[in-house]
């Protein structure tokens, strides 16, 4: 079955609107959709319009922190309800969080003597969700740096010499949110925890709050990476989800959203999400 449950638009740090990104999945072939941008649900009406036939998911790509180190988790099947609108609202302050930490990044800048336009900045992310992305490209624009991974490279990556922290929801916060609205919740990207150890870690200690799946069939996965995350996702009873991280032009190694995910592992999604074959 060829899905995605996981791709950007820009709402988030991808570069096309979402109903463009959905109607790319459905000319590739996507049965099953979820467009999953930074911290908002704003681009799912349009996802939902655009794929008609195709059984598409309110979701999203929530920040969130376990000891001191920053999780992604991916939840999908978002209910109408009291749930959504508590996610909502807290989202509305991740929201805030978010602009005021790229003002604190600008002014990072400004004393390593870089001078950039944080207002400026905000103004071309209305109606997204600001983040690191965008002062890259302000950087670009400067010529402070040549490409944005130079921008990450040097000035904010995690850690780096320009890069701020900010309060995220905690994990658990984050998963008892998407229980609260009806969600299935999944470990987006695992390679970046940079070990299989602390993945299983972190599922042991948080897999009975509604972190049920992980996401093994990512979209730049070699064969050897996809076969770790499955057989941890076999060692902890995990479902296994798929997406490509679609961000367009932003991510030009990932040239379209889908990926193909197989049987049995396709129909255990179906079976957790909720979602019949025809449907899918």
């Amino acid at each position: 079955m060829r899905v995605d449950l996981h791709c950007h638009s820009t709402h988030s740090d991808g570069s096309l609107p979402a109903a463009e990104v959905a109607a790319k999945a459905g000319a590739a072939g996507v049965e099953l959709f979820a467009l999953t941008d930074h911290d908002t649900l704003a681009g799912y009406a349009a996802t939902r319009e655009a794929l008609p036939g195709v059984a598409v998911l309110r979701a999203v790509e929530l920040s969130c922190k376990v000891e001191g180190r920053t999780i992604h988790l991916l939840m999908y099947g978002v209910e109408d309800g009291p749930g959504l609108a508590a996610l909502e609202q807290r989202l509305a302050v991740v929201q805030g969080d978010r602009q005021a930490r790229l003002r604190a990044i600008v002014d990072r800048l400004a004393r390593l003597g870089i001078c950039l336009d944080a207002d400026a900045i905000l103004r071309d992310t209305a109606g997204r969700t600001p983040g690191r992305p965008d002062v890259a490209r302000a950087l670009v624009v400067a010529g402070a740096v040549r490409s944005m991974r130079e921008a990450f490279d040097r000035y904010l990556h995690d850690n780096g010499p320009a890069d701020v922290a900010f309060e995220r929801v905690t994990l658990s916060e984050g998963l008892a949110l998407g229980l609260a609205a009806g969600a299935r919740m999944s470990l987006a990207h695992p390679h970046t925890l940079r070990s299989p150890a602390l993945v299983g870690e972190v599922v042991r200690r948080h897999q009975g709050e509604g972190l049920t799946g992980i996401e093994a069939y990512y979209g730049r996965y070699p064969h050897a990476e996809r076969e770790v995350w499955l057989r941890l996702a076999q060692a902890h009873g995990l479902v296994v989800t798929g997406g490509s991280d679609f961000h367009g032009d932003a991510m030009p190694e990932v040239t379209r959203p889908g990926i193909e995910l197989p049987e049995p592992h396709a129909a255990r999604l179906r079976e957790w999400l909720g979602v019949p074959r025809a449907a899918a």
